[in-house]
């Protein structure tokens, strides 16, 4: 708990001078606080006696206190506001840190986790965090100089008494840390059913379609109450066991605060020469720092609740700052000319050792050829464009692009000379322009329109309400034909040297798709092309057909060659015009 706190605070390091001024508010504020129940005692003495009530000193007394009050009040408002900027400052970089680690952990991190959880680590758990940050900021400061204060002035009225509260405070320490320890462990299941919980309402709430279409309603919902009924009783507990800190604390205190009146009432009286005596009014002051001194403790303890769930977020954010991050690549060379050629020499791959995909996989394509790529699912089609990307690193031999080692090359530069347009859509929120000119920001508007007019996309964007100007979505109501359109558009803006389509027209009806084809031909002269299809129509045209079974390649050839030779690709060619 204290490492990871140590590492939290380490955040707010830079913002040293927020935490200085919160201390100097948290001094003042307090200091002018703790001089009130001093004024109380002054006015309480002024009208003791009957018929002896010193109106004038009553009167000053008054206004002091007036002054006080009001100077602490912005005192602690002071500090609160320098509390919550080193709060949300802190928290703001955390973010950020967490937000660029993502980015540069490898695919395979983002891959075996949900996108719930992650997000829920990226905004749920850091929201805790601070929350738990300002409210536990805030109270420490001010409780401990409280402490100290009420302490020092407990003394100068009655060190003996003093002595007693301190002897007894350790009570409530006991009794708060036990309490902690309890619900620690419940705050770290809480946090992580917290992320099940949103993982799973993420990829129901998107699934919609299909949980509608497979009559899948009923049995969500009977999954996530059962993730919500246990987050419940978890949440339960360490609701519990935290709730106890306060009324324990306060229970032990409010014995404190019986024993002081106690002994301080023997005083005033003059029964007890070990005490000493004491007026009416400085037992009134003894009274209110009494109940000062141990106000605190209970505050503290009211909050170990939150400080324990902001832990327990904070351990879950700091495990994605300590993954792996994708190896450095500054020391490796551009790749600034591609002329297209490409090999695998005897790659071998696996996404986990016990389960093995591409084994001893050597291909080579010259500048400008296209190469198809079929197969069932599952037999490493994709895989291949990963490696190709440095998405996943092989695990043996090597991939050269124009004759350089692509390990040798830098991430940016290899996947800058591919343009890809994948099966699943991406539309980020953006206007059509900016979606189109994702992959060349620079773009000049009748760049942007010549694009989408090669792909025949053009029609449909000038029919929607502004044009290319239309502020579009994953959710805006396009149909994902039209969402394809404009990704293949933004492959047709950047012209890179080579290209890769993975079932790139398979949202598309059969007109436009036509029309795409041609648009392709045109884009993909002079340039290296992968092509993935399950439609094997599409790929007649290709130089060579890769057929691919359990990660390897079991044919090669040109599709009239593949048919003559009435084999696995036949079958699979065949098959998609049985009856």
């Amino acid at each position: 708990m204290f490492k990871t706190l140590k590492r939290v605070f380490s955040y707010a390091k830079p913002y040293g001078v927020f935490f200085a001024l919160t201390v100097i508010f948290a001094a003042a504020g307090v200091t002018l606080s703790l001089a009130v129940p001093i004024f109380i005692g002054k006015a309480v003495d002024c009208c003791v006696g009957k018929g002896e009530v010193d109106f004038a000193g009553l009167k000053k007394t008054a206004v002091m206190l007036t002054a006080i009050v009001l100077g602490s009040t912005l005192f602690q408002w002071l500090m609160s506001l320098c509390t919550n900027k080193l709060a949300f400052l802190t928290v703001r970089d955390l973010r950020s840190d967490v937000f660029t680690k993502l980015e540069r952990v490898p695919l395979k991190f983002i891959d075996g986790r949900t996108k719930g959880e992650l997000t829920s680590r990226v905004i749920n758990d850091i929201e805790i965090i601070s929350d738990g940050l300002l409210q536990g900021f805030t109270q420490f400061f001010s409780g401990i100089i409280t402490i100290v204060g009420t302490l020092v002035f407990m003394m100068t009225i009655n060190i003996k008494i003093a002595l007693a509260v301190v002897i007894l405070t350790p009570l409530s320490f006991i009794a708060a840390s036990k309490i902690t320890q309890l619900s620690h462990d419940s705050y770290m299941k809480q946090s992580k059913l917290r992320g099940d919980m949103v993982s799973f309402a993420e990829e129901m709430v998107g699934s919609q379609k299909l949980v509608k279409a497979f009559v899948y309603d009923k049995r969500a919902e009977e999954r996530f109450c059962k993730i919500n009924s246990e987050y419940g009783k978890i949440g339960a507990k360490a609701t519990f066991y935290s709730s106890m800190t306060n009324p324990t604390t306060r229970f032990v205190n409010g014995l404190i605060y019986a024993a002081v009146g106690l002994m301080g009432a023997l005083g005033a009286v003059g029964y007890s020469s070990f005490i000493g005596t004491m007026s009416v009014g400085r037992l009134s002051s003894f009274l209110s720092y009494a109940n000062q001194y141990t106000k605190p403790f209970n505050e503290i303890s009211g909050v170990f609740s939150e400080l324990q769930n902001a832990v327990a977020s904070a351990q879950r954010v700091f495990d994605v700052l300590d993954e792996e991050e994708v190896p450095d690549d500054s020391g490796c060379e551009k790749l600034a000319s591609c002329t297209g050629s490409l090999s695998f020499k005897d790659v071998c791959f696996s996404y986990t050792p016990d389960t093995e995909l591409i084994q001893h996989f050597s291909l080579d394509v010259k500048a400008g050829q296209r190469v198809a790529i079929v197969g069932p699912t599952g037999c490493g089609k994709s895989t291949i464009i990963n490696l190709l990307l440095r998405f996943y690193d092989i695990d043996s031999g090597a991939i050269e692009i124009s004759g350089k080692n692509i390990n040798t090359i830098t991430r940016d530069s290899l996947r800058s000379s591919f343009g890809m347009v994948l099966q699943e859509t991406w539309i980020f929120t953006g206007t059509v322009a900016e979606n189109i000119s994702y992959g060349l920001p620079g773009a000049s508007r009748e760049q942007i329109i010549e694009a989408a007019k090669a792909v025949y996309a053009h029609g449909f964007i000038k029919r929607l309400p502004k044009g290319y100007d239309t502020v579009i979505s994953e959710d805006s109501g396009l149909s994902q034909g039209q969402k394809q359109l404009i990704c293949i558009a933004r492959v047709m803006l950047m012209n890179p040297p080579m290209l890769i389509l993975d079932e790139a027209t398979s949202s598309i009806d059969l007109r436009t798709e036509h029309r795409i084809q041609r648009a392709f031909n045109k884009l993909m002269e002079g340039k290296t092309s992968f092509i993935i299809a399950h439609r094997l129509s599409t790929i007649k045209n290709s130089d060579f057909i890769l057929v691919m079974k359990n990660g390897n390649i079991v044919e090669q050839g040109s599709h009239s060659q593949l048919i003559a030779a009435d084999g696995f690709y036949a079958g699979l060619y065949n098959s998609q015009f049985a009856t």
